[in-house]
């Protein structure tokens, strides 16, 4: 019979030891955490450009100038696109209310990510152990756990990758998710209404709409939550009745289809062949937290985050051995349980020797991974001013079209541009003829591919290179060679010429 009501179990709320030396790492521990989210409330204010952010910036752009139809971000065509989720389309809602350009949306946006992803940890880590520190080493080794080789990805928690995504709803969806977890966990520990299990429907629903990996993730998580906490069947039942309504949420969300990506792949799938490269060195530290899930699972056959873990490394492996790599985005489904892992291993019960030497091998590798992210102190630090070892590890953001806006190029016109620029273009407001992005609602998006690659193809004619800007409307061209009816408008960074279309 399930008898246990509290938010920890018996064994997990051992107070903190009021030993000097853990009382000092405790401290320590808040104390680097903090100087940590100081360092990335810094990088909100430069919100350096790289990835996938024009993607966003150009969705919100959409939405203020459009909340019902905004069309797709990208490409001057009116389809669906799975980038309209819930976060953008609240951050769509400011931006159109306040005037606020969408970069100070997107910083605003920031905040609010950075401030889920905090308290979500914080409140999740208190459902595993009432130790003081936990939350602050759990945060730490989320940051700093991973390995040699810099490795930065939307959805992906380590600190180079989060200070270039924080913008992202992929941030977003993470906070919520360890804000489902904490509460899935404690609704699985006792009796709850069946209003708390459809508000978990609910909150599971919105965290797929705002990332689809990311819901992913919070799914396999909660499967193993609800698993390890042995919930009595009253309260399974109120807990599997909570997903309808969150269903109901996905078939109703109107801006695209949630279940027609199931259909997906074609360029999603390569896109994500590398994320199964050079795992060692991307995630090497993380084998410390392997260690600590082996020691849970002899404590508890059914600890949730060693069977968070183990569904986690069963999905990417899958993904691997079938060639369907976009599953790799389930990787932090065996990363966030092992760092986890790690953390709190050096808090839990059993000898205080034995939790400090844990806790040194710990901090060996956290400083290790911190030092491999070592530039991402250059995002608010001038490189002329850091150590040449750290600036040798900084890596330069993207520059920005805004030039071309300020050459004349509107909201709505058409670019024709190379697939870099096309990621970049749109969040200024005009389209490109081709999407930077695979997009999977956009049936003519292999056309428009080819046709850009056409135009700007060394032998393609002059006759030819025109009858393709006319097919797609475009106004202006970013590169390629000059003709007697573009007209040199502007000179942006690296050379690159922006033209006017005549005529």
């Amino acid at each position: 019979m399930h008898t246990t009501t509290s938010d920890t179990a018996p064994e997990q709320r051992t107070a903190a030891p009021r030993h000097p030396v853990a009382r000092a790492g405790r401290i320590s521990a808040q104390g680097v955490a903090a100087l940590v989210l100081v360092l990335l409330l810094l990088v909100v204010v430069r919100l350096p450009w790289a990835g996938d952010l024009g993607m966003h910036a150009a969705t919100v752009e959409r939405l203020r100038h459009g909340l019902l139809h905004p069309g797709n971000p990208l490409i001057d065509a009116d389809t669906p696109s799975p980038y309209y989720s819930p976060w953008t389309l609240l951050l769509g809602i400011v931006a159109k209310l306040t005037g606020l350009s969408v970069f100070v949306v997107l910083r605003l946006g920031a905040l609010a990510g950075l401030a889920l992803l905090v308290t979500g940890v914080h409140r999740y880590v208190r459902t595993l152990t009432a130790h003081r520190a936990a939350p602050a080493l759990a945060l730490l080794s989320l940051l700093f756990l991973w390995g040699p080789a810099l490795f930065s990805w939307s959805g992906f928690l380590g600190l180079n990758s989060l200070a270039l995504t924080v913008s992202y709803p992929s941030v977003c969806a993470l906070g919520l998710t360890f804000h489902f977890w904490a509460w899935l966990t404690r609704a699985a520990r006792g009796p709850i209404g069946w209003g708390a299990g459809a508000g978990l429907g609910v909150l599971w629903a919105v965290i797929l709409l705002c990332h689809q990996f990311t819901g992913v993730v919070a799914t396999l998580g909660g499967l193993a939550m609800v698993a390890g906490a042995r919930p009595a069947r009253a309260t399974l039942l109120r807990l599997g009745t909570g997903l309808l309504p969150g269903l109901l949420v996905l078939w109703l969300w109107p801006y695209y289809d949630f279940f027609a990506l199931f259909s997906a792949g074609g360029d999603l799938e390569a896109v994500h062949r590398s994320l199964y490269r050079d795992l060692a060195g991307r995630f090497g530290y993380v084998l410390l937290g392997v260690v600590a899930l082996g020691f849970r699972l002899r404590r508890d056959r059914r600890d949730p985050l060693a069977l968070f873990f183990a569904l986690g490394v069963l999905m990417v492996a899958a993904g691997g051995l079938t060639g369907h790599y976009s599953w790799g985005r389930a990787l932090p489904a065996a990363l966030i349980p092992a760092q986890l892992a790690a953390a709190l291993q050096a808090v839990s019960a059993g000898r205080w020797a034995l939790r400090r030497g844990w806790a040194c091998v710990l901090l060996v590798a956290l400083v290790a991974g911190a030092w491999t992210q070592a530039g991402t102190l250059g995002y608010v630090v001038r490189r002329d001013a850091l150590p040449g070892a750290v600036a040798a590890k900084y890596r330069e953001p993207w520059a920005g079209y805004q030039w071309i806006v300020r050459a004349g190029v509107r909201y709505g016109d058409v670019v024709m541009a190379r697939r870099f620029p096309a990621r970049q273009i749109p969040a200024y407001g005009p389209y490109t003829v081709a999407p930077g992005y695979p997009d999977v609602f956009l049936p003519d998006a292999d056309r428009r591919e080819a046709a850009m690659k056409r135009y700007f193809a060394a032998g393609t004619g002059d006759g030819e290179r025109r009858a393709i800007l006319r097919a797609y409307g475009a106004r202006w061209v970013v590169g390629g060679a000059p003709a007697p009816w573009l007209h040199k408008t502007a000179v942006g960074p690296r050379g690159q010429v922006l033209y006017r279309v005549a005529p």
